[in-house]
């Protein structure tokens, strides 16, 4: 074949790429235009303070996520920085009167700054070993905030804290949840650039083969070190607006259950899928208010069922059994389809 038909060939080709780059693009802004109508429907379909946990619990879920599923690291001690973060908001907005959103991002700066010194100790240590180094640490937090009580309160938590922003009534839950909800999307907008950067694909090049990305001249304890501080402070975010929003804070926020639970909440709804950990965190949430409005005792037997039941039903969690089932349960231009080239194949003569 001569080089002027192979450049045909190659033209001819381009038409099927755009097609797919489009359709590509299309089933995603679709799907970010249905994930934002969700979550501004949600108040209106939930009562709202469950919405504003489900909002933060979800976003605390994908921190967790780009741990664990983006770099392979289990940590049992993010309820050290989501805990630490509540304190943290929970005391400013207390004692400088300032807006509330300067009060959660100073709490997410305060869990960034507490990740520094705890993940690099941390990342040395590999599998199990850094689970458990990671609650040691989470369980060391829990101490200081159980006995500095003149601070945290101890055992009676920090309470009446207040909803400042610029003298508007925040006071119906409603309301805060609007303005909450901006601060929430810019964590998960801030997880998934990091996920879809060079600096995401080299996390999961470390996840699958540490030894071949450090060959290749990567820093593989620095870079596990930056998405330690990035999971931490972007959880601490979630924390911070918890704490706002319940308007106070107890030794449950950092106790390690805090962590599982958004583990749990991750592998829920699929594990290195980011969006599987927010459906993972409604199911959760809106499971745990249905069976305690119901007067139900055992929250703890019936949410850990549904968790064995997923993890043996569904290997890749929730969302990853969707996008893999053959049947189409979503519109054709959302289905993810395999790219076919346009021009004709040339086989190797046998």
């Amino acid at each position: 074949m001569t080089e002027r038909t192979e450049r045909s060939e190659g033209h001819e080709g381009m038409p099927g790429r755009l097609r797919m780059l489009a359709r590509s693009g299309t089933r995603r802004h679709l799907l970010l235009a249905a994930g934002l109508l969700t979550a501004l429907a949600l108040p209106w379909l939930v009562y709202p303070p469950v919405a504003m946990d489900i909002a933060t619990w979800a976003l605390f879920a994908a921190a967790v996520d780009l741990l664990l599923g983006y770099t392979g690291l289990l940590s049992f001690g993010h309820a050290a920085f989501w805990g630490s973060a509540a304190y943290a908001s929970g005391l400013i907005a207390v004692h400088s009167g300032l807006p509330y959103p300067v009060a959660v991002f100073g709490g997410a700066a305060v869990a960034a700054a507490l990740a520094v010194p705890v993940g690099a100790l941390s990342v040395r240590s590999k599998g199990i070993y850094f689970a458990m180094v990671t609650l040691a640490f989470a369980q060391m937090v829990y101490f200081v905030a159980n006995q500095w009580r003149g601070l945290t309160g101890g055992e009676n938590g920090l309470q009446g804290i207040p909803r400042e922003l610029f003298g508007l009534d925040l006071s119906d839950p409603f309301v805060f949840y609007y303005t909450g909800l901006p601060i929430v999307v810019f964590g998960l907008f801030c997880l998934w650039r990091v996920v879809h950067s060079p600096f995401g694909h080299v996390l999961v090049a470390i996840r699958d083969n540490p030894a071949r990305a450090r060959a290749l001249g990567y820093p593989v304890e620095r870079y596990k070190l930056v998405a330690f501080v990035l999971s931490a402070g972007l959880s601490g975010l979630a924390g911070g607006l918890f704490a706002i929003s319940h308007g106070f804070v107890s030794l449950q926020e950092v106790y390690w259950t805090t962590s599982g639970k958004a583990v749990m909440m991750v592998v829920l709804g699929g594990i290195g899928t980011l969006w599987g950990s927010v459906l993972g965190a409604a199911l959760v949430v809106q499971l745990e208010d249905y069976l305690s409005t119901a007067g139900f005792d055992g929250i703890g037997i019936v949410t850990g069922t549904v968790f064995v039941l997923v993890v043996l039903l569904f290997r890749q969690g929730l969302w990853g059994a969707a996008r893999s089932l053959p049947i189409p349960i979503v519109p054709a231009a959302l289905r993810r389809r395999a790219w076919k080239p346009s021009f004709p194949v040339r086989t190797p003569p046998s």
